[in-house]
């Protein structure tokens, strides 16, 4: 008998990007369990996402606000387990829209882990992100490296991570803290670094890159992350920090010019364009906590961009969401010109 097994499970922005392939992953893995779905539909989660799974009787959607005391209460009702993956998510949107942030990830984090609190879960996976450790310039950031974020997304998940910690240790709930490295792949909004390249070069556009293009990031299939944070419910220890990374550290220039060769197109669209303020040169995670888990990544990153670039070229729609999204085109006109993809 699992962790998971039989549970009633609640997934916070589950029809987003990792959500959904979570989700799909818990249906596909337990035949027994019964997953809610609460995700506000905003502009990164959408109910494509969640195509596969929206007629199967073991799954339910809620569109409800994690910041909304009403909305998270009215679906934690016999839950044993949750899945925080609620968040604003994207550095650029956060330089000139950051309360939006801290409304979001912190307060909607802290009102998640209040009803958690109050209806006695099983367990509580928080999901952060790398970028809480702030630039590594050397070495690998191990799970009690000092956070140093450095951008108001990463300050904001830093805080939502540490407000788990401090719920686990002070009121005993059962939390587990995964901190996953950069995740690619099919259904990621088109504003993340690969999908923006992918669709800008499949219309022979500029592929916009800040400063010298060496800033390195850890590259990690969705459908392996996934597969870390299942690991860590159902063998973690509570209360501890699991850090999820796959060792594809390249730096974006890298990424730019291995998406072009896979589309064929020339090297010429890189675009240079000035740097944004606070980049971080380097995300670096030591995993070997994980690891001895039992997981390991298994799609490599050219077999996994491959994938993905074919699942963006059948899925012309997704190209337009960056156009179609008033947040995002302000951001992008400001700085790539009227024409984003």
């Amino acid at each position: 008998m699992t962790r998971l097994n039989g549970k009633r499970i609640l997934v916070t922005g589950g029809a987003g990007f990792i959500g959904s392939h979570l989700v799909e992953l818990l249906l596909r893995t337990y035949p027994d369990v019964e997953v809610i779905t609460l995700d506000k539909l905003t502009y990164a989660g959408t109910l494509d996402n969640l195509t596969a799974v929206m007629d199967d009787p073991r799954h339910r959607f809620v569109q409800g606000d994690v910041t909304r005391r009403a909305d998270v209460e009215a679906v934690l009702e016999g839950v044993q387990w949750v899945f925080h993956l609620a968040a604003e998510t994207h550095v650029d949107r956060s330089l000139y829209d950051p309360g939006r942030f801290l409304e979001t990830d912190v307060w909607g984090t802290f009102e998640v882990l209040e009803a958690a609190r109050r209806h006695g879960v099983e367990g509580f996976v928080h999901v952060s992100t790398d970028e809480v450790y702030g630039s590594v310039d050397e070495g690998w950031a191990h799970e009690a490296a000092p956070l140093e974020p450095s951008s108001p997304y990463s300050a904001s998940k830093a805080a939502a991570d540490r407000l788990a910690h401090a719920y686990a240790v002070t009121f005993g709930l059962p939390v587990l803290i995964v901190r996953p490295c950069n995740a690619y792949g099919p259904r990621q909004f088109p504003e993340k670094l690969i999908p923006f390249f992918i669709v800008r070069a499949l219309r022979d556009q500029p592929l916009p890159l800040y400063g010298d293009g060496q800033n390195v990031r850890d590259w990690l299939y969705v459908e392996d992350l996934c597969q870390a944070i299942r690991v860590v419910a159902e063998r973690g220890q509570f209360g501890t920090v699991y850090n999820v990374g796959a060792r594809n550290l390249l730096p974006n220039i890298e990424v730019a010019r291995r998406i072009l060769a896979v589309l064929g197109k020339p090297e010429s669209l890189i675009q240079r364009v000035p740097d944004r303020p606070g980049h971080d040169r380097r995300y670096a995670m030591d995993w070997d906590r994980l690891r001895r888990l039992g997981w390991w990544p298994t799609t490599d990153f050219d077999q996994g961009l491959r994938k993905t670039v074919e699942w963006y070229r059948a899925h012309p729609e997704r190209w337009h969401a960056l156009e179609s999204d008033e947040a995002s085109r302000h951001f992008y006109e400001q700085h790539y010109g009227p024409r984003l993809g």
